[in-house]
């Protein structure tokens, strides 16, 4: 697949005139967005820039990150702490995400997404309210592993770091989740399956398929 170079200020502006050009795929009034890749990827400090940009063109986003989904702590090490296939198959709650995150905006919902539901520090339940979101708003979904599971995005897009770049900007005592990305590399194929790539092996330069 050819790659454009990009500077992120016009990826970002690109990206909210195509979600502003969306239909939700389910016929719904609001549209769900999943900015997929790993923890050094930054899809966070994407998902804000875009809610800025989405603002400004008078659509109300909601940012919510998938880590904010992560499963007990008892859950997510029953295999130990530091188990790659683990943290691809076990560590984040599909089901809730299914259930707080996306059920609720589904055509008829109530549009009262719940922003987090476990702090995984305190290792307990976040207790934060649900915030509505409006009629013509957007969900900015944004985390690792997302593709491969049936989330009803309207928009997929998937950050990418090879290997290399991949290593050195995930600090060191994260580098047991390297196996852990090239099995979701393999299985899920995100450079394929994602409607917009982006290549970000040099954070200041990056690229895309458009």
């Amino acid at each position: 697949m050819r790659l454009q170079p990009i500077t992120w200020d016009r990826l970002t502006e690109a990206l909210a005139d195509r979600v502003l050009a969306l239909k939700a795929q389910d016929g719904g009034d609001r549209l769900r967005i999943g900015l997929d890749g790993a923890q050094a990827a930054g899809t966070g400090e994407l998902a804000e820039a875009l809610a800025q940009a989405l603002r400004v063109r008078g659509r109300s986003p909601l940012v919510v990150a998938a880590e904010g989904f992560l499963r007990p702590a008892s859950l997510r090490y029953e295999h130990g702490h530091q188990d790659p296939d683990s943290y691809v198959d076990g560590w984040f709650d599909t089901s809730a995400l299914w259930r707080e995150v996306f059920g609720p905006l589904e055509p008829g919902g109530s549009g009262r997404v719940l922003p987090d539901l476990w702090d995984p520090v305190a290792d307990r339940a976040t207790r934060s309210a649900p915030v509505e979101l409006p009629s013509g708003g957007v969900l900015l979904l944004h985390g690792p592993l997302l593709l491969g599971r049936w989330f009803p995005f309207d928009l997929s897009v998937h950050i990418r770091l090879g290997p290399g770049s991949l290593r050195r900007r995930t600090p060191e005592d994260q580098h047991w989740t390297l196996p852990a990305f090239e099995r979701y590399e393999q299985e899920a194929t995100p450079q394929e399956t994602a409607d917009v790539l982006i290549r970000a092996d040099d954070p200041r330069h990056p690229a895309w398929n458009g």
